[in-house]
Parts: structure tokens; C-alpha cells; sequence
């Protein structure tokens, strides 16, 4: 991880390393991701396991990578 975070050019879009378009609740999700987006809101509720999941929106301002694989990673990394 270095010490300056970029973010990706399509950071508000999740990360398809991480989400890849045919999983089954894609759509679902990317729309929960863009309303919580949109209400500035830090996460939204995963349609399958009903936790909570970080939007870009607060991964961004939070300011850094943590490196744990998240679904919606704003930042340009090789994880």
C-alpha cells in the first residue's frame, strides 16, 4: 500500500475484480451502491447476506486502501 492512495477512474463503479458482472445480485447491488451513493450514506445492505457493505463514496473520504478485498476499493490498486 503507498502512502498516497489514487483513486480509480471509475471508482463509484464496483470493482469488478471484486464483484464480477454475472454474479447473480449484480444488478441489484450496483443500484443499492448508487442510491447510497447518491443519499450520501456510507454503506448499503448486501441483497443475498444482509450485512453491511462500505460504498466508494466513504472508502474515498476514509482516505486509503486497507487491502481487505472491498467490493466497491475507489482506490487503484493490484489487489
Amino acid at each position: 500500500m503507498s502512502d498516497e492512495a489514487k483513486l480509480r477512474d471509475d471508482w463509484t463503479q464496483p470493482d469488478l475484480r471484486r464483484l464480477a458482472s454475472v454474479h447473480a445480485q449484480y444488478d441489484v447491488i450496483v443500484k443499492r451502491h448508487a442510491e447510497a451513493l447518491r443519499e450520501g450514506l456510507p454503506n448499503y445492505t448486501d441483497p443475498l447476506s444482509g450485512l453491511r457493505v462500505f460504498t466508494a463514496g466513504f472508502l474515498a473520504r476514509r482516505g486509503y486502501c486497507c487491502e481487505s478485498g472491498c467490493r466497491h476499493c475507489p482506490f487503484d490498486s493490484r489487489t
